[in-house]
């Protein structure tokens, strides 16, 4: 591999990227549209969007949507799981869900809120008392939500040349934060939205210092095992297990490269370093915004929503919570995340009660910063995925 590998070529490419504004925004009221044409008309013309999505320029070698509605589970997929191969993208294979993984340390954490073991205003100087004093008030509300400030460690440049020199790097994920240990908060803590990697990192720590217990073995206590996922790790290293649906740098006319183990686990750790499969990130969206791993009056202010977008950007409007977003779409209102970094896009929502849900993965990056046309076009299919999926008893 030479110094600078070709997926490091742009900017963004090692980046989960930034995004953001935020101001106070009140809950909107779930809006169905009228009943569309029959559902066989529909998933004809969603299948035609995944096709003409994998044949688009610089678009995924595959694409798989897995839809439920509480009665069936319906799966659409398009193109192959690893080029070279007649491999259709499966329930079961494993993925890189990126950015997702913030929502599993959300869960984490909002799990320990309902069992007092954390609070939501506990400030980052009485839990992780040796991180910069300047950054002493910030809270766990603020870091879940994005409006702490912390400057992102993704974007230091001593991260940005390790990362480049070595992607296997193995970091110590409890120290990543010292990347920008040196650096004021961005903003004075609650007056803006920032996306920020460093703001679920700290989540981590918090919890790990709580309880004294690993943030891994936490993510076994408190969401793998209440919630039945069998294929879900957060590794310290790149391999992924098989099968696996593998992840391309797509950038014609240069053939697809296979980035999937291209990056180490450790450096975006609880930021993005979680591996699942489509089946498994299921399970957890449904469980995540049905309920099922924290009482109601913290779902309640998990759900006290500010203007701003998750990295990508959501389909419709979107507004930040407590470790998930809101989709305000034509059809209706869905929560959940989205995520992207080298060779993988994701989006996992669910009805606010959990009962339908979507996962909708990409084998490619697509992002504003590398493809802006064809995330607008993405983000067009997955609102119409978003459709079927709230018109799926009609």
């Amino acid at each position: 591999m030479s110094a600078r590998p070709p997926l490091l070529r742009r900017p963004a490419g090692v980046a989960l990227v930034v995004a953001g504004l935020a101001v106070l925004s009140t809950a909107a009221a779930v809006a169905v549209a009228p009943p569309s044409p029959s559902s066989s008309a529909r998933a004809r013309t969603l299948q035609q969007q995944l096709d003409d999505l994998v044949g688009a320029p610089g678009g995924p070698p595959g694409v798989i949507a897995v839809l439920r509605d509480g009665r069936r589970t319906r799966v659409l997929r398009s193109g192959v799981a690893q080029t070279g191969t007649h491999r259709a993208p499966g329930t079961d294979d494993h993925m890189r869900i990126a950015s997702a993984a913030k929502a599993f340390s959300g869960a984490v954490a909002l799990s320990l809120v309902s069992r007092g073991d954390l609070g939501l205003d506990d400030t980052l100087r009485r839990r992780l008392p040796k991180l910069p004093k300047a950054w002493g008030a910030v809270t766990l509300r603020q870091l879940l939500n994005h409006t702490s400030g912390l400057p992102d460690y993704i974007r230091a440049p001593a991260f940005q040349k390790t990362v480049t020199a070595d992607p296997h790097h193995r970091f110590d994920s409890s120290r990543l934060l010292d990347y920008v240990a040196d650096q004021p908060l961005r903003f004075r803590p609650g007056t803006r939205y920032q996306y920020s990697n460093s703001d679920n990192i700290a989540v981590a720590l918090m919890a790990e210092a709580a309880t004294g217990t690993p943030y891994e073995k936490l993510l076994g206590q408190r969401v793998y095992g209440p919630l039945g996922l069998h294929d879900t790790s957060l590794p310290q290293d790149y391999r992924i297990p098989t099968p696996y649906l593998h992840g391309y740098d797509v950038d014609p006319p240069a053939a697809p490269q296979d980035v999937s183990e291209l990056l180490s686990a450790s450096g975006i750790w609880a930021s993005g370093g979680i591996i699942s499969t489509p089946a498994d990130v299921t399970r957890f969206v449904r469980g995540y915004t049905g309920g099922r791993l924290f009482a109601p009056r913290v779902a309640e202010e998990q759900r006290r929503w500010v203007t701003g977008a998750s990295e990508p950007a959501g389909p419709g409007r979107n507004d930040a919570g407590l470790g998930i977003f809101r989709y305000t779409t034509r059809c209706g209102v869905v929560l959940g995340h989205t995520g992207n970094m080298p060779g993988y896009t994701q989006l996992m929502a669910a009805t606010p009660d959990g009962r339908r849900s979507l996962t909708f993965s990409t084998t490619t990056q697509i992002n504003e910063a590398q493809k802006p046309d064809l995330l607008k076009r993405l983000r067009t299919v997955q609102e119409n995925v978003v459709c079927e999926l709230l018109h799926a008893s009609s």
